[in-house]
């Protein structure tokens, strides 16, 4: 049995905690039980946890960072949603935002499962340098932008009704997920800018030119525009609650077709990514 054998097998177990970790955030909600949020998150980081044993032997296997094709790129944005959960998790004790994001997790894990995973030498563009940095970071970004959708849906889904002490209790303060989800949408727009320079430079060295308009760097253009608006708008004129909620969300979209859409309808020489 080669390397891919024990990839897989990690894959799918991993996979499969990030399903029981849903399943399991879903009944938080709906008992507001404190036992099934601990064991929600202990579920989220067991599958973590056998999702980055995966992803070292696919290091192993290839002898190179996992950031080369569709598969490798789905398998990283789905570590870096869940990387960013249990950071946020761990330090504000926000439970409840689970479920919330595990669903965008083993969603895109989903699809990293359909896609084919076998190991092929990287294309002579891909040969740089700068391919950790800007696909690294980009790993960063999605997974941070993916938390504050979650932190969005939460703020629009708690705002729409009133909840009993017990729910209360789950559930943050408003405000908070508010304030919560614009700091880690800022920290993603960041890490954007930093994809989108460090693309241009790596671009300048592999095609001769900084920006070619290629629909994938159009959309992540369109994608940085959405979230400079968003936090202009919250930086300079107070923009909060349900208006700043849809923003985040409308962004987090523009960051699905980014990586989805555009290799399943546009041309692009960013369709091996």
């Amino acid at each position: 049995m080669g390397w891919l054998f024990y990839e897989e097998l990690f894959f799918m177990l991993a996979f499969a905690g990030y399903i029981v970790a849903s399943i399991a955030f879903f009944v938080l909600l709906v008992s507001s039980k404190e036992k099934v949020g601990k064991f929600a998150v202990a579920a989220t980081s067991v599958g973590f946890a056998l999702h980055t044993v995966a992803m070292f032997v696919r290091i192993i296997e290839s002898g190179r960072l996992p950031f080369s094709n569709q598969y490798e790129f789905a398998n990283s944005f789905t570590w870096g949603i869940v990387l960013c959960y249990l950071a946020i998790h761990f330090y504000y004790r926000f439970t409840a935002v689970g479920a919330f994001v595990m669903p965008l997790a083993f969603l895109m894990m989903g699809y990293a499962s359909l896609l084919p995973r076998h190991v092929r030498p990287l294309m002579p563009a891909l040969q740089s340098r700068w391919l950790t940095i800007h696909v690294g970071t980009a790993v960063v970004s999605y997974g941070a932008f993916a938390v504050a959708c979650g932190l969005s849906v939460l703020y629009l889904l708690n705002s729409k009704k009133s909840q009993d002490n017990q729910k209360k209790k789950l559930l943050p303060d408003q405000e908070a997920v508010d304030f919560l989800s614009y700091r880690v949408a800022a920290f993603g727009y960041l890490m954007l800018t930093i994809v989108i320079v460090s693309g241009a430079i790596w671009a300048r060295s592999a095609w001769s030119r900084y920006w070619a308009w290629d629909p994938k760097e159009v959309w992540s253009l369109i994608t940085w525009l959405i979230y400079s608006v968003y936090l202009h708008l919250r930086f300079n004129r107070g923009w909060k609650g349900k208006p700043a909620a849809w923003f985040s969300i409308i962004g987090f979209a523009c960051v699905i077709f980014t990586f989805i859409g555009v290799n399943m309808f546009l041309p692009s020489i960013h369709s091996y990514v």
